[in-house]
C-alpha cells in the first residue's frame, strides 16, 4: 500500500475537525500531534511522554496495565500504586469476610507488615513498542505460499515467543485496522502486589449504582497497591524477602489545583472501542441485542438488590456480582439511548456515502469492495432473528445463575477419557463447584432461575427449544411458578446437603443426570445457533466483512491526507483535553467539578447508596475540605482506562479517570465533541481522605508532592 505524507497544516486541519477525540498510540506521537498539544497547553515534548531509548525519560514509565483490565500509576520512590477503587473492588471483596468486611469498612495498612499479598495479581509496566508490520505481513505471506495458513492466534504465538526469548520482556502482537499494522508491545510484569489502601464503598462508591455514569458525582474512587521484587530489584513472586520496587519513574503529585479550561493528559490502557464499524453493525445492536441483554439484567439487578437489602450477609456475597451486572447494564442501556439521540447510524451512512463514492472512483476499489456496503446490510439482516434469539438464550439458560457454572463443571466429568483423568477432574471440580457454592445463596439463585425460565420460554423462539427444553415446556405450559416449584424444589443441585453428599460420592452421573434442572442447566446447545448464523451468511461471514470495511475505511481516510488512531485494543494509549462543564439536556448547564458540601447534602441513611458513614460525614462537616471531589474533562476514555492518571501540563498527577457521563456512553462507536466526558476524582481529596480520614500520613510522606 501507497504511503501518504501528511503535512503539519493537514494535520491541524484534521484536528481541530475532531475536536479532542482520539486514543493516540504512545510510540506514534509524532511532530504534528506534538505540537497541536502544546498549542493547547502541554508543557512538554514527546520525548518527556514516551521514551524507548531513555528508561525513567517518559512519563509512561511510571504508568501501569493491571492485567489489561484498569490502569494505574506508581506515585512514590518505593513502588506504591495508585488506581480506582473499582479495579480493586474483586480484591477487598476476596479478603472480606462475616467478621472483616473490608467493602463496608474500608482496608488501612497501617505500615508496610500490614499490606496484603493479593494472588495473581499481576501489573505491566510497558518498556517498548515496535513496528513490525512488515514482519507479520511476510510471516503470513510465507505461511500462505505453505498453504498452512496463518490466523491472528498463530501469528502471535510465532512472534511473542520470538521477541520474548530476544528481550526476557513479556511481549503482546497487536494488529491494528484489522490487520493494516502490526505492533509490538514488550512489558516487564511484576507478580508480587499487595493491597495497601480502600476506602470503604460509602465513600469509593458513594451514590453506587444511582449515580454511575451520571453527572455530578461525588465518589472518591480510589485504592492502592504496593509493587514488590526480589532484592535484587527484579521481578519475583511473592516472598516475605521481597522489597519495595524502585521504578524508573514516578509522577509528581499536584497539590496546586487546577481550573476551568485547563489542559490534561490522561495515559492509560483503554480496552475496547469499535469506531470503524459500520452503520448495519450499530443499527444491529441498537435494535436487535442491547434491548434484550439491557431488559433481562436490569430485572437480575432488581431481584439482587433486593434480597442485598433485606440480608447483610447476602449483600457481602453478592456484592461483586451485582457491580460487574450493574456496571454492564447500564453503559448498554446508554449505548442505546446515545445510538439514538446522536443518531450514530446517520453519522455512519454519511460516512459511508463519502466510502461508497471512493470506492466508486477506482475500477480496482470497485472490484474489491463494490458491494461491501449492500453485502453488510444484507447479512445483518439475516442473521438478525438468530441473533436475538441467542442473546436471550445466553442472558437466560447461560448467564442467569450461578447453579449453570456448577452444573456444566460436574457435567465436564462426563469427558473424561481414563480412570486416572477421571480422578483428577473429580478433585478439581470438587474444589471449583464448593467455591462457588460458597458465593452464592440458593434463595437468590432460584429466583434469579425462575426469572430466567420464563424469559427463555417467551423471548427464544421456539423453533431453537432442543428437545429436552421442549418437553419441559409441554409438561408445564407457561405455568412458571409451578415448572420452578417442581423442576427446583424437586432438584438435588440448589439442595446443600445432597449437593454435598453428591460431592463426597465419586460424582456418578448415571443418575444425578436424569435431573431435570441439571440437564436444563448443562445441556448447553450454543453452537446450533452459532451454525445457524454461519448458514444463514454463507459465504461472506460477517466478521470477514467487518474486516474489510475497516481496511476500506483506513485506506480512503490515509488517501486523503487524515490523521487517524486505530481502536482501542488494551494497548497504551494518551487522550489529550481540558477540564470543563457541558450542557446535557434542556438548556442545563453542568459544572467542571463537584464539591464536599454537595457530598454530604446527597446523604440519606435510608438509602445504603447515599449513606455516610458516622465518622466520616462528621469529619466532612468539621474540617469542610476546600477542593472538589470530582471533575469533569473532555479526554478521549473507555473501559480499561479506569484507574488512568489525569495528568495537568506539566505531567503532574491532578486526579484519576474513574467513569464517562451519560452523554458519552455511544463512544465505542463514535465520539460526540462537547458532549463526550470523563468523570475524574480530584487526587487532593483522596489525599486529603488518606491523611484525614485513615490517618495514613506516612503515604503522603513517600510521595513527591509538588
Amino acid at each position: 500500500m501507497k504511503r501518504i505524507l501528511i503535512s503539519v497544516a493537514a494535520a491541524f486541519l484534521c484536528w481541530y475537525a475532531v475536536a479532542d477525540e482520539g486514543m493516540w498510540m504512545v510510540n506514534a506521537i509524532n511532530r504534528a500531534l506534538e505540537l497541536k498539544m502544546q498549542e493547547r497547553g502541554l508543557q512538554l515534548s514527546a520525548g518527556e511522554i514516551y521514551n524507548a531509548e531513555t528508561p525513567g525519560a517518559g512519563i509512561t514509565d511510571a504508568v501501569v496495565s493491571m492485567d489489561f483490565g484498569c490502569t494505574g500509576s506508581v506515585i512514590s520512590d518505593r513502588g506504591l500504586l495508585v488506581t480506582n477503587h473499582h479495579c480493586a473492588y474483586a480484591d477487598v471483596h476476596a479478603l472480606s469476610d462475616g467478621e472483616h468486611n473490608y467493602l463496608e469498612d474500608g482496608f488501612w495498612a497501617m505500615d508496610s507488615s500490614q499490606e496484603v499479598p493479593i494472588k495473581g495479581k499481576k501489573v505491566q509496566f510497558l518498556r517498548r513498542v515496535i513496528d513490525v508490520t512488515d514482519e507479520a505481513l511476510r510471516t503470513i505471506e510465507e505461511q500462505h505460499i505453505n498453504t498452512r495458513g496463518m490466523g491472528m492466534r498463530k501469528l502471535s504465538f510465532l512472534m511473542e515467543k520470538k521477541y520474548a526469548e530476544e528481550t526476557g520482556l513479556e511481549a503482546s502482537l497487536s494488529s491494528m485496522w484489522s490487520g493494516s499494522k502490526f505492533y509490538m508491545a514488550l512489558y516487564e510484569e511484576y507478580a508480587d502486589v499487595r493491597l495497601v489502601a480502600a476506602p470503604p464503598v460509602s465513600i469509593a462508591a458513594f451514590g453506587g449504582d444511582v449515580d454511575n455514569w451520571e453527572w455530578p458525582q461525588h465518589k472518591c474512587d480510589f485504592a492502592m497497591y504496593r509493587i514488590y521484587t526480589a532484592p535484587d530489584g527484579k521481578p519475583a513472586p511473592y516472598a516475605e524477602t521481597n522489597v519495595p520496587l524502585k521504578p524508573l519513574r514516578h509522577l509528581a503529585v499536584s497539590r496546586a489545583g487546577y481550573k476551568d479550561g485547563d489542559f490534561t493528559i490522561i495515559i492509560g490502557y483503554p480496552g475496547r472501542t469499535d469506531r470503524y464499524s459500520s452503520s448495519a453493525k450499530v443499527a444491529f445492536h441498537k435494535d436487535v441485542t442491547l434491548p434484550v441483554s439491557t431488559e433481562i439484567r436490569g430485572r437480575q439487578m432488581e431481584i439482587i438488590s433486593r434480597w442485598m437489602d433485606v440480608d447483610p450477609a447476602i449483600r457481602l456475597k453478592y456484592s461483586n456480582r451485582f457491580f460487574g451486572l450493574s456496571n454492564f447494564q447500564e453503559l448498554q442501556a446508554g449505548e442505546v439511548l446515545c445510538y439514538n439521540r446522536f443518531d450514530v447510524v446517520g453519522e455512519k451512512r454519511a460516512q459511508e456515502k463519502e466510502l461508497q463514492e471512493w470506492i466508486e472512483a477506482s475500477p480496482e476499489r470497485r472490484e474489491q469492495w463494490g458491494s461491501l456496503l449492500a453485502d453488510l446490510d444484507a447479512v445483518y439482516k439475516a442473521i438478525g432473528p438468530v441473533e436475538k434469539s441467542l442473546t436471550c438464550y445466553r442472558e437466560t439458560m447461560v448467564r442467569a445463575t450461578q447453579y449453570h457454572t456448577v452444573a456444566a463443571r460436574i457435567r465436564s466429568l462426563a469427558n473424561s477419557k481414563s480412570p486416572e483423568a477421571r480422578a483428577q477432574s473429580v478433585k478439581f471440580v470438587r474444589s471449583a463447584v464448593a467455591k462457588t457454592l460458597e458465593e452464592i445463596d440458593p434463595r437468590v439463585e432460584k429466583e434469579l432461575w425462575r426469572y430466567a425460565i420464563e424469559q427463555f420460554y417467551e423471548g427464544v423462539d421456539s423453533c431453537w427449544w432442543q428437545p429436552f427444553e421442549r418437553e419441559v415446556f409441554d409438561c408445564y405450559g407457561r405455568n412458571y411458578d409451578a415448572l420452578c416449584e417442581n423442576v427446583w424444589g424437586r432438584s438435588w443441585i440448589p439442595d446443600p446437603a445432597r449437593m454435598e453428599a453428591f460431592l463426597a460420592s465419586d460424582m456418578d452421573l448415571t443418575e444425578a443426570g436424569k435431573d431435570t434442572l441439571f440437564r436444563l442447566l448443562s445441556e448447553i446447545k450454543v453452537l446450533n445457533y452459532n451454525q445457524a448464523i454461519d448458514r444463514l451468511s454463507g459465504d461472506k461471514p460477517i466478521g470477514g466483512l467487518a474486516r474489510q470495511y475497516t481496511h476500506a475505511l483506513y485506506q480512503m481516510r490515509e488517501g486523503k491526507g487524515r490523521v487517524q488512531y486505530p481502536d482501542a485494543n488494551s494497548t497504551m494509549r494518551l487522550t489529550y483535553g481540558v477540564v470543563g462543564g457541558y450542557e446535557p439536556r434542556d438548556g442545563v448547564w453542568c459544572d467542571w467539578k463537584t464539591s464536599p458540601e454537595g457530598l454530604v447534602a446527597k446523604h440519606d441513611p435510608a438509602v445504603h447508596d447515599f449513606c455516610l458513614k458516622e465518622d466520616w460525614k462528621t469529619l466532612l462537616e468539621r474540617e469542610q475540605p476546600q477542593m472538589p471531589v470530582d471533575f469533569l474533562t473532555d479526554n478521549d476514555i473507555t473501559g480499561g482506562n479506569s484507574g488512568s492518571p489525569v495528568l495537568n501540563a506539566r505531567g503532574e498527577l491532578i486526579g484519576l479517570a474513574f467513569d464517562g457521563n451519560k452523554e458519552s456512553l455511544a463512544s465505542d462507536a463514535s465520539y460526540t465533541p462537547q458532549y463526550n466526558k470523563c468523570v475524574c476524582a480530584d487526587i487532593r481529596f483522596v489525599l486529603w481522605t488518606l491523611e484525614r480520614y485513615a490517618g495514613m500520613g506516612y503515604l503522603l510522606d513517600e510521595m513527591d508532592l509538588r
